[in-house]
């Protein structure tokens, strides 16, 4: 992640679903409250929530979501998408299609 970039936020505890917009604030930075391992952090600005939540039921059921890493890893914390794959979940909180 870069300053600036926009990203979705999800949310993986019961709920499993794309709930909001936000901007990455500054680069990834060692974690301070790790005690142990690799873990890194970054700090995001929250810009808006979704008209509609898109739950983890509607990704999987998207033929053009199918290879997002969510749905090969849930337990990954910070994923990439391609622009197309962004889009299309926008796309999704607007109509709920």
């Amino acid at each position: 992640m870069k300053r600036g970039d926009l990203v979705l936020f999800y949310h993986s505890g019961s709920e499993k679903r794309v709930v909001g917009i936000a901007r990455v604030e500054t680069e990834a930075y060692p974690d301070p409250t790790a005690n142990e391992g690799d873990w890194a952090c970054a700090d995001l600005v929250p810009l808006k929530p979704l008209k509609k939540s898109v739950g983890l039921d509607a990704v999987k059921s998207d033929k053009r979501l199918r290879q997002i890493p969510l749905l090969r890893n849930s337990r990954l914390s910070v994923m990439s998408l391609t622009a197309q794959q962004f889009e299309r979940l926008l796309k999704i909180a607007e109509t709920n299609a």
